[in-house]
């Protein structure tokens, strides 16, 4: 991965911070985006006193913020000509409907626009430096999620479940129709789940999975086994060329029948377009 520029979201804890030292150990030039700067750069220093790699780069931002993902794609684009590899990682869930600086319910924005916006800022970007990848992390709860187009933000009802799932399918319909427009382009999209990890994540997302995490805690994956896919979709030559795919443990399997529909992948792709005004 020497001479490789990655980008990890999310980078500062879990699997975001898993993946960004695992690239750094291969000599990658690693730039980590996070939302609070103090644990950014204790995790940056980390990865830097672990590999000996210096070449391990901060950039502060909340992917929830549409304001935000501009700035850190601007400083990214005033530092770097080249980007290989995107790590779409970056996420979180609110317990009680909430709304971005943007007007967009909290966790669709963060785990759903946040990759829309930053990944289609940086597409140039990432077909100049062809080959290149884009790896976005979603989750096994996406085949429990329904899409309503009329209670796309929780408008008429939320529920945090509801919320995180839907946001989660959001990430495969984008994948396959990312995979779609990029194809031919030297530029590839795959999603993945990684499983029921223990992370921060939980502690941090209501009374409910605080209690679920301190009574499953034991039985779930650890940020490294988490991570696995998420790194082997970024530098493994199996998947040379391989796009719109959804891995799980490193193999393609099928996400669910909802998300491989192209009508709504691509229908949710407009409605994207509108909430960042996108053209």
């Amino acid at each position: 991965m020497k001479n490789k520029v990655c980008m990890v979201t999310g980078a500062n804890s879990g699997i975001g911070k898993v993946t960004a030292l695992e690239l750094a150990r291969m000599g990658a030039t690693v730039v980590m985006v996070c939302r609070n700067k103090e644990k950014g750069e204790k995790a940056a220093a980390e990865i830097v006193s672990s590999t000996g790699n210096k070449a391990v780069h901060l950039l502060i931002g909340d992917m929830s913020s549409q304001r935000d993902v501009l700035d850190v794609v601007k400083k990214f684009e005033d530092q770097f000509d080249s980007l290989h590899v995107l790590v779409n990682n970056a996420g979180g869930l609110v317990p009680r409907r909430e709304l971005s600086v943007d007007g967009i319910e909290k966790t669709f924005a963060a785990n759903h626009m946040g990759y829309f916006l930053l990944t289609n800022l940086l597409l140039s970007k990432l077909a100049k430096s062809a080959p290149s990848r884009i790896v976005n992390v979603s989750s096994s709860v996406h085949h429990y999620a329904k899409l309503d187009f009329e209670n796309l933000q929780g408008e008429k009802k939320y529920g945090q479940f509801q919320a995180y799932s839907l946001s989660k399918l959001a990430n495969v319909l984008f994948t396959y129709e990312l995979a779609r427009r990029m194809n031919g382009s030297g530029v590839t999209a795959n999603c993945m789940e990684p499983g029921a990890v223990y992370t921060h994540f939980y502690g941090n997302s209501g009374a409910g999975l605080k209690v679920f995490s301190s009574l499953f805690g034991w039985a779930m994956r650890t940020p490294e086994k988490g991570a696995e896919t998420v790194i082997y979709l970024a530098v493994s030559p199996e998947v040379d060329g391989v796009s719109g795919k959804y891995f799980k443990d490193k193999k393609a399997v099928r996400s669910s029948a909802v998300s491989s529909d192209p009508e709504l992948s691509a229908r949710l792709w407009k409605v994207s377009e509108s909430l960042v005004k996108l053209s």
